[in-house]
């Protein structure tokens, strides 16, 4: 039962662990709302790029 009280973590670091693991999800999470912004970016983009072949197209089709 001694051996059990000694593994077992404190409550300072539960804590810390909680803590660390609050910091990683929040900087993944970061990262995947900055990829999510890039895809957008390129998705508006090319929708652009597009507009303008066909706005081209229709204004020099005979």
């Amino acid at each position: 039962m001694a051996d059990a009280e000694e593994t077992a973590p404190s409550p300072e670091e539960e804590a810390e662990e909680e803590a660390e693991a609050d910091r990683r999800r929040l900087a993944l999470e970061k990262k995947r709302e900055r990829i999510v912004w890039y895809y957008l970016a390129y998705f508006l983009f090319g929708i652009h790029i597009v507009a303008f072949v066909m706005i081209y197209a229709v204004t020099h089709a005979k």
